[in-house]
C-alpha cells in the first residue's frame, strides 16, 4: 500500500509511526473505535516483532487467564491460519510462521476503512512547538509529504519520535539508588565497571530462519561449531538448540541467546541519526547471523538448511532486527522493578497500582519473567517467577495508564517497548503479549481523547478501562486475575468487581485469603475448556513429582504434563499420586509435553 503522490499538507485527526506490534494494534484500536486514522511504517510489512523480525515463537501471556485483547485475538486468528497448529517447540507454548502472522495483521488493517496505510516511509523531522507536536514530515515514494495531527502515537520500537522531536528520554542503565530497584547496579558500579558503558541496553538479535528436513534425523554426532559459536550447543545439545523456536512446516526461528545470534558490538549506533552508521551496524549484525545459520547448517548433516519466509534476496533473513530495548519515555509514570515484583514471598501478582482516590489506574496487564541479554554470564535478577501448572511462568503485573504519557509533550502517546519504564523492568515489558495490548490501550485512549476533544493525559481512565472490557472484537483484561480464563462467561464481571474494589487484590494479605467465587460467580471446571481439532485422547498413570511437575505414563511413553488453564492446574494439583486417568490434550513433542485441555470421566 501507499499514498497518493502528492507534496501538499495532510490534516489527520490521529497518526501512527513505527510498524511495531504495538504500533499496529494502536492503529486498529484506535479505527476500530471510529477515529479516521493514518499508519505508517518504515518497511512493508506490519507487526514488528510478530511479523517482520521473525520472533514468532512469543514467551509470556500462554495462560489462558491472559490470552485477552488483541493478544487473544491474534492468537485466535493465527490458530485458523496455521493448520498444524501452534504447539511446536520448546521456549513458548506458540510458534508461527512470520508470513502468516503478517497476513493476520493485514486482514485488520484493510478491513478498517478509516484506516490508512503508508508503507516503506522515512521520517525527516517531527516539529514541536512547546508542548505540542504539530508537523510531521516524511519520504514516501521520492516525494517530500507534510501531516498535521491532532494527536500523535510513537509505536516504534526505539522510540523514534524522542530524538526527532526532543522528547525528554532515557537510554541505558539507571542505579539502584534511583528506584531502589534490587537488581540494578549501584551508582558506583556504573561509574567504574565499562561493562555499562560498552552494554548501555539489552543485546538485539537479527533472527534467521532455518528449515529442517522433515524426511532426514538431526544428527547423531554433529560436529564442533566453528568460533564464535562454539559453545552455543553446550548447554541443550544440538538439537534442543535447533528446535528451541520451531514453527509449523519445520521451520525454526534462529534467535539464541548463548553464544547465538545476539548482537552486542557497538549498540550505542541504535539511536544514531547517521544513515550510514545505522546500515553498517544491520549490515554487520546481518552477516553474523547467517553466519550463525551456516554454522549450524555445516555440522546438521543435510538436516537444516536456509529457510524461505521473508521477502528480498535472502528470504531466511528476518526484514529487521529484534530490538530488545532503545529509548525509553520520561513519563508521567515510570515503572520500575518494584511494580513487577510479588508483593511479598509466596504472593501470586505484583501491585494494584492506585491513584490518590484509591483507584485502579492499570490498563494493561505483563506477565514475563524479567529476562535481560548481554554477552558472558546472565545478569542477576530477583526472581518474579512461580511454579504454575506444571511449568515455569512469570507473576503478572500492571502497567499505569501514566506510563503512555509524556511528562512534557501533551499530544502524543507510547504504544510499544518504548513507553516509560526503567532499564530493569523494561526485561519483562518488552514482549509481543503484551505489547499488543499496551497498544490496545494506547489507541483506546486516543480515540477516547479525540471524540471528546480532550488531551490523553485528562481522559478519565475509568472510561479507557471499561471501554478495553465491554469491546466488541477484542476485550482485554486491565487487572491480573487468574482464576478465571478469557474465554469463561464470568471473566469480565471479575475484572469489574476488582476494578471497583481494588484493595481486594492490593495487598498480600488479602491476595491469599480472598475468594473471589462468592462475589463473581462459578468458577470453570475441568470438562469445560473449548476444545481444537489438534485435542487427542490420553489414558495413563498420573504421576505427581515433588518439584511440582507432573507426568502420564501411557502404554507407549511418559509423558511430562503441563497445562494452561485455570480449573485443570486445580484439579492437578488435588490428584493423588498414580491414579489412572483419561484426558485429552495437544502433544507437542518437541516440548516434548501434552498440554492438557479437559478431564473425561
Amino acid at each position: 500500500m501507499s499514498a497518493t503522490k502528492t507534496c501538499s499538507t495532510t490534516q489527520v485527526p490521529l497518526v501512527v509511526w513505527g510498524g511495531g506490534t504495538g504500533g499496529v494494534a494502536s492503529a486498529v484500536q484506535a479505527a476500530r473505535h471510529g477515529i479516521r486514522t493514518l499508519l505508517l511504517t518504515p518497511g512493508a510489512w506490519l507487526g514488528g516483532m510478530v511479523s517482520a523480525a521473525g520472533v514468532s515463537a512469543p514467551d509470556g501471556h500462554e495462560l489462558s487467564c491472559w490470552q485477552t485483547g488483541l493478544w487473544g485475538a491474534f492468537l485466535q486468528d493465527i490458530a485458523k491460519v496455521e493448520q498444524d497448529g501452534l504447539d511446536q517447540n520448546w521456549v513458548s507454548c506458540f510458534g508461527f510462521n512470520p508470513a502468516r502472522a503478517e497476513e493476520v495483521l493485514r486482514s485488520w488493517v484493510v478491513d478498517l476503512p478509516n484506516l490508512e496505510w503508508w508503507s516503506d516511509v522515512q521520517l525527516k523531522s517531527l516539529l514541536r512547538e512547546g508542548d505540542r507536536l504539530v508537523l510531521l514530515e516524511l519520504e514516501l515514494e521520492g516525494r517530500q509529504h507534510q501531516l498535521r495531527f491532532d494527536l500523535f502515537i510513537d509505536g516504534s520500537d526505539l522510540g523514534d519520535s524522542f530524538s526527532l522531536a526532543d522528547i525528554s528520554h532515557r537510554w541505558g542503565w539507571e542505579s539502584q539508588e534511583l528506584w531502589n530497584e534490587p537488581s540494578a547496579p549501584s551508582a558506583k558500579q556504573l561509574n567504574c565497571d565499562p561493562f555499562f558503558a560498552s552494554q548501555p541496553v539489552q543485546s538485539p538479535t537479527w533472527v534467521v530462519m532455518g528449515q529442517l528436513d522433515q524426511h532426514a534425523q538431526s544428527p547423531s554426532s554433529p560436529g564442533c561449531l566453528p568460533r564464535p559459536f562454539e559453545g552455543a550447543t553446550e548447554a541443550f545439545g544440538f538439537e534442543r538448540t535447533v528446535t528451541y523456536g520451531r514453527l509449523p512446516g519445520g521451520l525454526v526461528m534462529l534467535n539464541w541467546p548463548l553464544h547465538g545470534n545476539d548482537w552486542h558490538k557497538g549498540l550505542e549506533r541504535i539511536r544514531s541519526s547517521d544513515v550510514k552508521i545505522k546500515n553498517q551496524l544491520a549490515a554487520e549484525m546481518q552477516l553474523y547471523s547467517l553466519s550463525f545459520l551456516q554454522a549450524l547448517q555445516t555440522v546438521s548433516e543435510g538436516w537444516l538448511k536456509p529457510g524461505k519466509v521473508f521477502p528480498g534476496i535472502n528470504q531466511s533473513l528476518a526484514l529487521m532486527p529484534y530490538w530488545r530495548e532503545g529509548r525509553r519515555l520520561k513519563g508521567q509514570y515510570t515503572l520500575v522493578e518494584g511494580d513487577l515484583l510479588p508483593l511479598a514471598s509466596g504472593a501470586a501478582r505484583g501491585p494494584i497500582p492506585l491513584d490518590k482516590q484509591g483507584r485502579c489506574t492499570s490498563i494493561a496487564v505483563g506477565t514475563y519473567a524479567n529476562d535481560h541479554h548481554y554477552p558472558g554470564k546472565d545478569w542477576p535478577l530477583a526472581s518474579k517467577s512461580c511454579r504454575w501448572g506444571g511449568r515455569w511462568t512469570g507473576t503478572p503485573f500492571c502497567i499505569p495508564y501514566g506510563a503512555l504519557l509524556s511528562s512534557e509533550v501533551e499530544n502524543i502517546l507510547i504504544a510499544d517497548k518504548a513507553f516509560s519504564v526503567s532499564h530493569i523492568a523494561n526485561g519483562a515489558t518488552r514482549l509481543q503479549p503484551m505489547i499488543f495490548n499496551l497498544g490496545q490501550a494506547a489507541g483506546m485512549a486516543a480515540a477516547i481523547a479525540l471524540k471528546k476533544r480532550l488531551q490523553p493525559a485528562e481522559v478519565d481512565i475509568s472510561e479507557i478501562q471499561h471501554e478495553l472490557l465491554h469491546d466488541i472484537y477484542a476485550p482485554a483484561a486491565i487487572v491480573p486475575i487468574w482464576d478465571w480464563p478469557a474465554w469463561h462467561p464470568h471473566w469480565r464481571n471479575a475484572q469489574k468487581f476488582v476494578l471497583a474494589q481494588p484493595e481486594c487484590l492490593s495487598n498480600h494479605s488479602v491476595i491469599e485469603g480472598f475468594n473471589l467465587k462468592a462475589n463473581v460467580g462459578e468458577m470453570p471446571l475441568p470438562d469445560q475448556t473449548p476444545l481444537n481439532k489438534h485435542v487427542k485422547k490420553f489414558s495413563g498413570y498420573l504421576r505427581i513429582h515433588s518439584d511440582q511437575t507432573f507426568s502420564l505414563d501411557t502404554k507407549f511413553k511418559s509423558w511430562r504434563l503441563i497445562t494452561l488453564e485455570p480449573a485443570l492446574k486445580r484439579w492437578l494439583e488435588s490428584c493423588e499420586d498414580q491414579q489412572n486417568v483419561h484426558l485429552l490434550a495437544v502433544a507437542n513433542p518437541w516440548g516434548p509435553w501434552l498440554r492438557l485441555i479437559r478431564i473425561l470421566d
